[in-house]
């Protein structure tokens, strides 16, 4: 029987998420992929083009899932900053994948990822141009500090101590994130 296109592609990303999450572009082989997948590599070439290109297509993937699960709201950014721990602690390879992105490929941006940053920087100035939000940061940055605070805080692995979290220590990161985003951005709070 023979497996449709999109089965075959769904297959192949799934495996190919979890080999460069571990591995990063550079470390991920495709016949381990394809091995993961079920399929022969060639099968690859054929859906994607290249390795550089199913690490996109990974990549895009895995951006589309975060702006699902943590919808950006410039007039609640601390319910945004604790959806987005949500997704972050529970998504771990998801987050491997953007520092690979970062290390791999810097500067290189998606379209699907300038879009949505593109939409939350103007949200951003606006709920700012209305007072809803402090102005003490520009957009760029006050969103860049968001988006650090709730990916570091969200790793399930605190450094240098190398121990799992436990629920106590998650609830406690993510309320401290929330409260802190709460802090930063109510208006008239930074001069």
């Amino acid at each position: 029987m023979a497996r449709d296109s999109r089965t075959t592609k769904s297959g192949l990303l799934r495996a190919a998420t979890e080999e460069f999450a571990a591995y990063g572009i550079a470390g991920a082989r495709v016949d381990r992929i394809a091995a993961a997948a079920g399929y022969n590599k060639n099968l690859i070439y054929v859906h994607f083009g290249s390795k550089e290109q199913l690490f996109d297509a990974v990549y895009e993937a895995a951006v589309q899932e975060i702006l699902e699960a943590a919808p950006f709201d410039a007039g609640d950014l601390p319910g945004y900053a604790g959806a987005l721990f949500d997704f972050h602690y529970a998504h771990p390879h998801l987050m491997r994948l953007t520092r690979w992105h970062s290390l791999e490929r810097p500067g290189a941006v998606l379209p699907i990822a300038a879009k949505a940053n593109d939409a939350k920087l103007r949200a951003l100035a606006a709920a700012q141009g209305e007072g809803k939000v402090d102005a003490g940061l520009p957009p760029r940055l006050l969103l860049a500090l968001l988006v650090a605070l709730t990916s570091t805080w969200s790793e399930g692995t605190p450094e240098p101590l190398g121990e799992l979290m436990d629920a106590t220590e998650i609830a406690a990161r993510r309320h401290a994130v929330v409260v802190s985003v709460g802090r930063l951005t109510r208006p008239g709070t930074h001069g």
